[in-house]
């Protein structure tokens, strides 16, 4: 049974590390602050279908591209995993935060910049495709859409989250979020080195 499980957890955690939905909440509610709650829960569900349906694109587009390209796994692994490091590294440095992603309040605010970069931005992408050929379809999909759900639950209970661990406690969760985001590129780049060798 821990078998059958192990490659669903395994491609959950790296998604959920790099997705970041808690992170996120201090952003989310910066943005959506004088919003009523019908407009609130409107932007939360395009925000929440814009990164599916972008993530989920990606996935199943992605390796094909790559094959047309004439890119291997190994190479989109040390790539990927670079990217994953640089992006965890300008998050963890002082002054660098999501928010530097993201501004402004119009229809739109739902697509992006929340639903990209926010939500699924690079390192989500990046992740996701390594998950796909690391354990297979299935698993990587299951994966992405339960981390779409808290998503989509965190957004909505934002409110109540910022009450109970406040801003510093959503920034310190964010920041170990970033370090293990910086431990799965190096994991990632060792990955591609290897693939490399053997090749």
């Amino acid at each position: 049974m821990s078998e059958l499980i192990k490659p669903y957890l395994l491609a959950f955690i790296p998604i959920f590390v790099a997705v970041d939905a808690i992170g996120s909440v201090p952003l989310f509610l910066s943005i959506l602050e004088g919003t009523g709650k019908k407009e609130r829960n409107r932007i939360i569900r395009d925000s929440v279908a814009t990164a599916t349906i972008l993530a989920v694109i990606f996935m199943f587009c992605g390796t094909v591209v790559f094959k047309l390209l004439g890119i291997t796994i190994p190479d989109f692994q040390i790539a990927g995993g670079a990217l994953l490091f640089v992006i965890a590294m300008r998050l963890l440095l002082p002054g660098n935060h999501k928010g530097n992603l993201a501004n402004g309040h119009d229809k739109g605010v739902g697509v992006f910049p929340l639903g990209t970069p926010l939500i699924t931005g690079p390192a989500v992408l990046a992740t996701t495709l390594i998950m796909l050929d690391t354990y297979g379809i299935v698993p990587t999909f299951v994966s992405l859409l339960l981390n779409m759900a808290i998503v989509w639950i965190t957004l909505a209970k934002a409110d109540l989250i910022m009450k109970l661990i406040g801003t510093g406690g959503t920034r310190a969760f964010a920041k170990v979020m970033y370090i293990l985001l910086a431990a799965i590129a190096v994991m990632m780049i060792r990955r591609g080195v290897m693939g490399i060798i053997v090749i």
